[in-house]
């Protein structure tokens, strides 16, 4: 089916999430202004609306979306009834998030949701149904996988392509993978330009799920893109071999300050010793896709140290150079991409070959340039490739309603979130072995 015609129309349903705001942070002259709104009573309802209202307000580039709310127990039934968009976008508490994908592509609807679209193993079937249907019923169902859009990610893939600087990719051991990525984020944090509030029910991983199974989504995936990337992925290309998870502990004035919550509602007291909750936030897991030896590791703190934020690590190991972001203090918390020469090559052939990679990467990102840094090189990156997270729902937003207007995703994403979840689940399993 190739779209045509007026603007497409975004429904939204259950807010919980703010990402489900940030996917309206900036106008998309394909998409209608008129947005209906389905969704439960209540603060997260009331969250997503002032956030949606302060971007009409900015006084740059403000928005001029038109919500159309209807709010009640009944608020999945009404939506499917109503018929009153074309693409659902559901990003909120995860505890239905699969049912609501389900439900959504079994009424005829398309789905871009938020991650993790299965909470658990015993999701995942249902999420493999939801996949059959959708080619069944014509409908694209996609998650929005942000993290591709970021600039020192794109580069690490694109420098890891260029045999003569990079060589190839070494098939690495449990101890020492191939590739790792690692993220560290926070409970407390701003999110445009606003302390963020964050659900009682984040808190809780029957709700939003394990951390295994979170974060890692993104991870999982950006590996995918890496090493193999247009390719068509099976389940069976991927094997856990080792699995952990720990907690993150959450006093009650951590918990007030960033819910607004005076105490721990009852289902969470199953978490809580001497006073101090312990949320299942941290998971990190070592695989094998393909021949290739991975890791991932997601962790939670509290709050970041002052002038932080979240925080990406990832190094790419191949014969001739390693490729690794790091965003540190050192870093002023902004990510910086390195080539380290490997000790098998020359100084001379290596400052050639990453400085034709350099020249190479011009067409697409000019003004990228090389500079030492003690022993390594850093990519100097001009700042406007450094869109930031909240920019990049626009621009995964924006690669969804390609597809749309096609009428097909590329036939390597859905086998590719199909092989990212399993590997997840695999990964939860194997996390809860005693």
């Amino acid at each position: 089916m190739t779209v045509h015609g007026p603007p497409f129309r975004l429904v939204t349903l259950a807010p919980g999430h703010f990402h489900a705001a940030l996917v309206q942070k900036f106008m998309h002259p394909d998409i209608s202004p008129v947005v209906h709104v389905y969704a439960p009573d209540g603060p997260e309802l009331e969250d997503y609306l002032r956030r949606v209202e302060s971007f009409n307000r900015r006084a740059d580039d403000p928005t001029c979306w038109d919500l159309r709310v209807y709010s009640g127990p009944d608020f999945l039934e009404r939506m499917l009834a109503d018929r009153a968009g074309d693409i659902v976008v559901i990003s909120g508490n995860n505890a239905r998030k699969t049912e609501y994908i389900v439900r959504s592509i079994e009424g005829g609807f398309n789905v871009l949701a938020d991650k993790p679209m299965a909470r658990t193993p015993e999701d995942l079937p249902r999420l493999e149904d939801a996949f059959r249907m959708a080619k069944a019923n014509g409908v694209l169902l996609y998650d929005i996988m942000t993290e591709r859009h970021e600039i020192t990610t794109i580069l690490q893939r694109e420098l890891s392509r260029r045999a003569d600087l990079f060589g190839r990719l070494e098939p690495g051991t449990p101890d020492e993978p191939s590739i790792t990525k690692e993220s560290v984020h926070c409970f407390s944090k701003t999110v445009a330009g606003a302390p963020l509030v964050r659900p009682q029910w984040f808190f809780d991983v029957e709700q939003q799920g394990e951390g295994i199974v979170d974060v890692t989504t993104h991870l999982v995936d950006l590996i995918q893109w890496a090493l193999f990337p247009g390719e068509r992925l099976d389940p069976a290309d991927a094997k856990v071999l080792s699995a952990r998870r720990w907690t993150t502990p959450v006093t009650r004035e951590q918990f007030t300050r960033v819910t607004g919550a005076a105490t721990f509602p009852d289902y969470l007291h199953r978490g809580v010793q001497d006073g101090v909750l312990n949320v299942y936030a941290n998971g990190a897991f070592t695989y094998l896709l393909r021949h290739v030896h991975a890791r991932v590791s997601v962790a939670w703190d509290y709050e970041a140290p002052p002038g932080g934020g979240d925080t990406h690590f990832s190094t790419m190991r191949g014969t001739r150079a390693h490729l690794v972001i790091r965003q540190g203090r050192e870093q002023q918390f902004k990510p910086v991409l390195y080539v380290e020469r490997a000790t098998s090559v020359s100084p001379t052939e290596h400052e050639g070959a990453l400085e034709a990679a350099v020249t190479s990467l011009q067409d697409r990102y000019p003004g990228v340039a090389a500079r030492r840094e003690g022993r390594h090189t850093a990519l100097s990156v001009p700042g406007h490739y450094a869109i930031g997270h909240e920019a990049q729902f626009a621009a995964v937003t924006a690669d969804y309603l390609r597809y749309f207007r096609d009428g097909a995703l590329p036939d390597w994403e859905v086998p590719g979130m199909l092989i990212r979840y399993a590997t997840i689940m695999q990964a939860f399993e194997r996390s809860h072995l005693p």
